[in-house]
Formats: C-alpha cells, sequence, structure tokens
C-alpha cells in the first residue's frame, strides 16, 4: 500500500439474498429439475464487493436500503460475519428486503432471476463522516440515489468514484457518469448503454458518449468486464485488452462484483487503473475457482501467489 493511502472503501447499493441450486445443466427450457446442491447465501453488486474487499484485507463499509424481514436481517447478519461495516442502514418496517433464485450449471454458468425488494426508502441518510479515512469509493446503479449522495460527497475530497455499470434502468449510467472517476460495465450492461453487442465497438461509442467526463481523464478509467475473455479499457483512443487466467470455474455467479470491488480497493490502496484491473483480475478468477458465494471470497496471499504466477 502506498504510504498515506487507506484500504478503506465505502460501498453502496444493493445487497440480495441468493437462493442457489446447482445442477448438472442450465434447464432447456420449462420443466421440472432435481438440483444435487442447494444454498442460501449473500448476494448483491455492492455488497458482495464490500465482503470481497474485507476478505482481502481492506477496510469495508456499506450503505443500502433493506426491509424488517427474514431476509434482512438474514444479510445483516451474515455481513457482519464476514467483516463489513454496516453504516447507516435502518430496515424499513413493511419492506421487502431483495431475494434472488440462481440456477448454476456444472460449469459455473448460470441463470439469475432477482427480486429488488419494494417498499424500501428513496432517499440515502449515508452520513458525511463516514468518508473520513476513505481511500475510495464504490457504487451500483441499483440505487439512483444512493449512488448519487456518495459520489457527491466523495467528489470535493478528491476520492476515486467506482461505478459498477451493470443493467440499469432507463437513463441511470448517463446521469451517474459525470460523478464518476471509473466506470467498468457489465457486458450487458455496455450493451443496453450503447446498443452495440460487439465490446471493443460498443466500448468506443461509450467512450464518444463519455467525451469530456472524468472516466476518460488521465487518472480515471472506462472498461468492460468479458467473464473467461478478461476485459477490455479504453486507452489512448483504442480497446486494450486484458486477458483473465484460465481456470476450472466452480461459480460465476457475482464475479463481477467481486471485480468491482477488487478495482476499488486497488485503487485504494494507490494502484492506477491499469494495475487495479489486473488485481481485480486475479480476483474474479480466484473466485469463480472457489464457488461458495460470500464464503468463497480469496485472500490477500491466495491473490498475490496468482499475480506472481502470471498468465498470458
Amino acid at each position: 500500500m502506498t504510504p498515506g493511502l487507506t484500504g478503506r472503501v465505502v460501498c453502496v447499493g444493493i445487497a440480495v439474498l441468493d437462493q442457489v441450486w446447482e445442477l448438472p445443466a442450465l434447464p432447456p427450457g420449462p420443466g421440472k429439475f432435481i438440483a444435487h446442491g442447494f444454498r442460501e447465501t449473500g448476494g448483491g453488486m455492492a455488497a458482495t464487493a464490500a465482503v470481497a474487499i474485507a476478505a482481502l484485507g481492506g477496510m469495508a463499509l456499506w450503505h443500502g436500503r433493506l426491509g424488517a424481514d427474514g431476509p434482512g436481517a438474514t444479510l445483516l447478519g451474515l455481513l457482519a460475519r464476514c467483516g463489513v461495516e454496516v453504516v447507516d442502514v435502518v430496515p424499513a418496517p413493511g419492506g421487502r428486503s431483495a431475494v434472488s433464485g440462481v440456477l448454476v450449471d456444472a460449469e459455473g454458468e448460470r441463470v439469475l432471476a432477482v427480486f429488488p425488494g419494494d417498499g424500501l426508502p428513496g432517499a440515502s441518510a449515508l452520513a458525511k463522516g463516514r468518508l473520513d479515512g476513505a481511500g475510495a469509493v464504490l457504487a451500483d446503479p441499483r440505487w439512483p440515489a444512493g449512488a448519487e449522495r456518495l459520489f457527491r460527497l466523495a467528489g470535493p475530497r478528491g476520492l476515486p468514484r467506482v461505478l459498477d455499470a451493470d443493467v440499469a434502468a432507463a437513463g441511470t449510467i448517463a446521469d451517474l457518469a459525470p460523478l464518476t472517476d471509473h466506470l467498468v460495465f457489465s457486458q450487458r450492461g455496455l450493451v443496453e448503454f450503447t446498443g452495440i453487442e460487439e465490446p471493443a465497438a460498443g466500448l468506443a461509442a461509450a467512450a464518444g458518449r463519455l467525451g469530456g467526463m472524468p472516466a476518460l481523464g488521465p487518472a480515471g478509467g472506462l472498461g468492460v468486464t468479458l467473464g473467461a475473455r478478461g476485459s477490455l479499457w479504453w486507452r489512448e483512443g483504442g480497446a486494450v485488452p486484458l486477458a483473465a487466467p484460465r481456470i476450472a470455474a466452480r461459480d460465476t455467479t457475482g464475479c463481477g462484483d467481486v471485480f468491482h470491488g477488487a478495482y476499488a480497493l486497488a485503487l485504494a490502496e494507490g494502484r492506477d487503473a491499469p494495475g487495479a484491473a489486473r488485481f481485480a483480475t486475479a480476483v474474479a478468477a480466484l473466485k469463480a475457482e472457489r464457488g461458495r458465494g460470500w464464503l468463497g471470497m480469496p485472500d490477500r496471499a491466495a491473490v498475490e501467489v496468482r499475480l506472481a504466477e502470471g498468465w498470458a
């Protein structure tokens, strides 16, 4: 870690209770299928990023919305056991927390259906002081008001602001983009933002739309994650690939969220955008190998070994 910098990251966004069924193959269509495994674990973009940060030895704070219900209570317990500090969260009476159903096949690929919750507060009550001592912040687009508050608090402090640019309500990414320094799309998120299927062409179109915004500045980052194919990054007017290690994936659920958390932690610790992307790639690959939801997060020692071994 660079002297004077901190591995403290404030994460704002969704937490989801994942119910995961393991199948030999994903269903080809409607019908009844027998699962050979089942588990209940935590999920959600910002919450999973926070858990990854804590597992890597960082200091992770999570702020989001929960209902005063069973899934909400379970998520609070899971976050605490994973070493994440939950801040300024008041479970909403009568609200329903987010829950997902996940089908995972033998190759680690999955189908995911998310109920995002309802009856949850619209405004964020994140206190300004929560950013004291932080080295970076991260938000997902599931709660635009929460992301906007986080980024507006972080901007005057000069903190790197990372947006996990996944599929979102119409206009959300465009509204949040001027407030971010690092805009990292999922592949589906980039297609939705640009209407272009081919990743390099989509990234070029995104760069055109974002011209002059912080993510295209010298200290910013604009990229798209592509799963087993690694990622692409917009640098010096072109799309530059970053390969991922070749692995035997057990479960890819949450790997993109883990990537974003590791990327934000690396920035908080003083890495530049290319270095943060390589660090995050190693972390996400290890997570895919391990599966097991929040319990399968890699630690710092395992990541350093993978980085030292390298990959093509």
